[in-house]
């Protein structure tokens, strides 16, 4: 086997060793529905005729006097029952879902060939869906019966792309799902309910209903058109009851494809016209996948539609394929018939090379049974003990590591096991012990990986053992010391209990800030010998240290604010006031944050309720706050002061 190792990973195998797994080819069958009640007129004859089990003829369109024929790997007439087709081309198949390998079954054709009739059928005539389900439960009960080396168990997921949104069929409220693609190229869908089932009936319980979930719709050629294309996902695992306990899975897909429509025939519109859409894209991209794996381009467009995405493995990946084509025998259905046959041709030339998903779990040993003591150091076990052990208590003996011949059997580890079967297995342990074997454990697997496990888990036991009896020696040495010197002991104490020096942390000095003048109100002032207009003002921030010493001083540190003599501030405020009441538009723009806008609506408000009285009357106007008012203030009366229109702000 060829061994693919993952970090952190099971190893997964591929059949055959240093080479590709052997190819398997695409197997096609096509089956001819007979003709609809009602239909079948005299002047229509069936344009398509079996010449055997494995060939077919149908007219050339081109020349009617020459017939095309069509070779595949059955051919099931209209007189064929679903028995037929299930054992002739399905049922093969399963056994390999046992091996740990997967195969898909496709319903492919026109609207009304009969699709959904052979994955489904009737109550009196089963499909291939419930006939494989069947079966399949059958073997998995046969093959996973006590006794032999496999148990298995079997899952079921049922979802529908519709529109190119995955929808889960079991969980409609689960929304649009996404595909996905793990680390060795699987396909998977995150968040799709799975459904154990061990009976036929545990599988119908869950089927029936989410069948019912599925989109149809009524067309001219098909009163209940399958509007979306559904997948049924049957999963196998196997898990191996003895060493070297292998896993197994297997996965069935079951696909009932959407019919391709002529929308001049079925008459769509609105909704089922945007159905018809996005089923025709999704076939259309399936055939150029097939194409481009016939050709074998390097690139093959899977992920151009959901459809494709999904069936990646089934076309050209891992899996072993049947298709199933359905035709129609009308002629009204012949070029509808000749594409799908033309597509069944092509299919069958797709190479898949299926191999075997097995991982290789390594044996993880039970969980080694710690008593309470153990698991508690010695400080937390003394106070554990309660106070009557404390008083009445011995000092405990130091315990000296176990000898080789007191050392527990791994076996003894074991402790999953039967309880009964766990007491034998240990008696003739001992046994053999006592015989001379020096404890030789009867169990022990050969495997490397838990050889070395088990002795890495013993030394560690050691190391935990002398590192208690160091600890215990350290404290029996402190009790003595204190025994001996009281005095000693409150140094020892104190020291121990000191509190470690904090650093002290300086706070960042914020940064200076200072307003520039106009040098024209710098000179007023200084010309005034009364007028003290005080613009900047040094004023002394308080700095603090954290320290664990309370007692250190407290340092200041120079910073600049903005402060405004209150004659300047009235001067200041008597001149907007005035601004306000006689200024035009333009005037008013002068201001600091009055732009055109505001300065018309000043404007307008002042005609409507008549002069301002104060400036304070502002903020009704333009909606300000008391802090953007203070900063308006501020701002315009230093550029008035200053003989400017516009001062600094």
């Amino acid at each position: 086997q060829q061994h693919l190792a993952r970090a952190g990973r099971c190893r997964l195998s591929k059949v055959g060793a240093a080479r590709r797994p052997p190819p398997a080819r695409v197997r096609v069958a096509v089956r001819l529905r007979p003709f609809v009640d009602g239909t079948a007129g005299e002047n229509d004859t069936p344009c398509v005729r079996g010449l055997d089990s494995c060939s077919l003829e149908i007219a050339n369109w081109r020349n009617h006097q020459e017939t095309l024929k069509y070779q595949f790997d059955a051919f099931y007439g209209e007189r064929s029952s679903q028995q037929d087709i299930y054992a002739g081309s399905v049922q093969p198949i399963l056994r390999h879902l046992l091996e740990g390998q997967n195969a898909s079954v496709l319903a492919y054709g026109p609207t009304g060939a009969g699709k959904t009739h052979t994955m489904l059928g009737s109550p009196e005539q089963p499909g291939v869906i419930p006939r494989a389900l069947m079966d399949l439960l059958q073997l998995t009960r046969e093959e996973g019966a006590e006794g032999r080396p496999w148990a298995l168990s079997v899952t079921m997921s049922y979802l529908e792309i519709y529109q190119e949104k995955v929808l889960d069929l079991l969980e409609p409220s689960s929304g649009d799902l996404v595909i996905r693609e793990d680390c060795r190229g699987n396909i998977l869908i995150p968040g799709l309910t799975q459904k154990a089932i061990t009976s036929f009936a545990d599988f119908e319980r869950h089927f029936l209903p989410a069948s019912r979930n599925r989109t149809v719709g009524a067309t001219r050629l098909n009163q209940r058109s399958s509007r979306s294309h559904a997948v049924l996902l049957v999963k196998v695992d196997q898990r191996e009851r003895l060493a070297p306990f292998r896993q197994r899975e297997g996965k069935l897909y079951l696909i009932d494809l959407a019919g391709s429509e002529d929308n001049r025939r079925t008459g769509n519109k609105g909704l089922r016209l945007k159905e018809s859409g996005a089923i025709n894209t999704s076939l259309f991209v399936l055939g150029k996948v097939v194409d481009a794996l016939n050709q074998g381009l390097p690139r093959v467009p899977y992920r151009d539609s959901k459809l494709t995405r999904l069936l990646q493995d089934s076309l050209g990946g891992s899996a072993h394929s049947i298709l199933i084509a359905n035709i129609a025998p009308e002629r009204r259905f012949y070029l509808d018939t000749v594409s799908a046959l033309n597509f069944a041709a092509r299919s069958k030339e797709v190479i898949n090379r299926p191999f075997t998903n097995e991982s290789l779990q390594l044996p993880v040993l039970a969980p080694v049974k710690l008593s309470q003591k153990e698991l508690l150091g010695p400080s937390e076990a003394k106070r554990a003990r309660g106070p009557e052990e404390e008083e009445t208590g011995s000092p405990e003996l130091p315990i000296a590591p176990a000898s080789a011949s007191q050392k527990l059997s791994p076996l003894q580890k074991l402790s999953s096991m039967d309880p009964a079967m766990l007491e034998r297995l240990l008696s003739l342990d001992r046994l053999l012990g006592s015989q001379g074997s020096q404890g030789t454990p009867l169990l022990s697997t050969p495997k490397r990986e838990r050889m070395v496990l088990m002795k890495t888990v013993e030394e560690k036991d050691l190391e935990i053992e002398r590192l208690k009896m160091k600890q215990k020696e350290l404290e029996a040495k402190v009790l003595a010391q204190e025994a001996a010197d009281p005095k000693e002991k409150e140094n020892y104490s104190s020291t121990m209990l000191r509190p470690l020096a904090r650093r002290t942390v300086t706070v960042a000095k914020p940064l200076k800030k200072a307003v520039v003048m106009p040098l024209q109100l710098i000179q007023e002032q200084a010309a005034s010998p009364n007028a003290e207009i005080h613009i900047l003002k040094k004023k002394g921030r308080k700095r603090k240290l954290e320290s664990l010493d309370a007692s250190q001083p407290e340092k200041a540190e120079d910073g600049w604010e903005l402060q405004i003599s209150p004659e300047l501030l009235a001067h200041g405020r008597q001149k907007i006031l005035d601004l306000l009441n006689e200024g035009s538009a333009r005037d008013l723009r002068s201001l600091q944050r009055i732009g055109q806008k505001k300065a018309q609506l000043i404007v307008g408000w002042r005609e409507l309720h008549g002069p301002f009285s104060q400036v304070e009357d502002l903020e009704r106007v333009e909606g300000m706050s008391g802090k953007q008012m203070e900063s308006f203030l501020k701002a315009n009366i230093l550029g008035l002061a200053a003989g400017q229109g516009c001062g600094p702000s």
